[in-house]
């Protein structure tokens, strides 16, 4: 199953975690992000981030599901982008592996035109 095919009969190809991704995304060195739920005001730093969501690292994570509003800049843009997001996944912290424990975040209210900008922005590399 390492290259991405069933095994029996069936030899129909199945996609793999990494080509599963609707949208591109890059790789950000730091990038503070700001946001605000019904307990208050929270920072974390995107890790990754692309046209349908981003990673936030944090040590305490939003519960998957959870909605929340975040304000970010793309480095090198003079203008924030705001935007209701949700929890879609989780990576919780473990001694046992070196991986940064946080969330995968969806946008849900993005407009046309910061969906433009971040895609110019990833797709530049």
């Amino acid at each position: 199953m390492a290259d991405g095919k069933k095994t029996g009969e069936d030899e129909t190809y199945v996609a793999l975690r990494s080509e599963r991704r609707r949208h591109l995304r890059k790789e950000v060195p730091v990038l503070r992000v700001g946001g605000a739920d019904s307990k208050g005001v929270f920072f974390g730093y995107a890790k990754t981030i692309g046209t349908g969501g981003m990673f936030l690292s944090s040590v305490n994570p939003k519960k998957v599901g959870q909605e929340f509003h975040i304000t970010f800049r793309l480095p090198g843009d003079k203008e924030d982008i705001k935007c209701r997001c949700v929890v879609a996944w989780l990576r919780e912290y473990s001694s046992l592996i070196d991986i940064e424990p946080g969330m995968g975040i969806r946008y849900l209210d993005l407009d046309e035109d910061n969906k433009k900008k971040i895609d110019e922005w990833v797709k530049k590399g």
